[in-house]
């Protein structure tokens, strides 16, 4: 089936099974290795990219469920103020380790930044509650996307 989609702000269209998954899409089709398979049940978020500008676990998408949509991997936005600023403030505030999950978290904390540009702590643990990570604990996380919403005021 001919699909077609904006990737990273560039139009796409490929012929693919509509069943196959997003993650595999990404990975296999297009080389975008920030996308990771963590436990392909969409309860870790390794795998998430924004979906018409909302957080979303590509690892449940199916290929055919993305004609016409937007998607954006960390490699697209890694392009954006936006970005550059949630990476300096995970960087002040410890959030980052090992970085498997550092992907899914940045792509959430846009996602949770751009509906809500002042959450609170509580608004903060809810926004990444879909988001895992096996080597921190969630406070220095929590700090830094609290760190990116006081920096980046006037952003989102």
């Amino acid at each position: 089936m001919k699909i077609e989609f904006t990737l990273n702000n560039e139009f796409k269209s490929i012929n693919v099974d509509p069943a196959q998954r997003l993650l595999d899409l990404l990975r296999e089709d297009f080389g975008l290795t920030s996308v990771k398979e963590g436990c392909g049940e969409g309860e870790c978020g390794a795998c998430i990219v924004l979906m018409d500008g909302r957080a979303v676990n590509s690892c449940l998408i199916p290929a055919g469920n993305i004609i016409g949509k937007s998607i954006v991997t960390l490699e697209g936005f890694r392009k954006t103020a936006r970005y550059k600023m949630i990476e300096k403030c995970f960087l002040d505030a410890g959030s980052v380790q090992c970085g498997f999950c550092t992907p899914g978290f940045v792509m959430a904390t846009e996602s949770l930044l751009n509906e809500n540009p002042h959450p609170t702590d509580e608004e903060i643990k809810a926004g990444l509650s879909g988001n895992l990570c096996r080597c921190t604990g969630y406070n220095m996380i929590i700090d830094g996307v609290k760190l990116a919403a006081k920096r980046g005021n006037g952003l989102w």
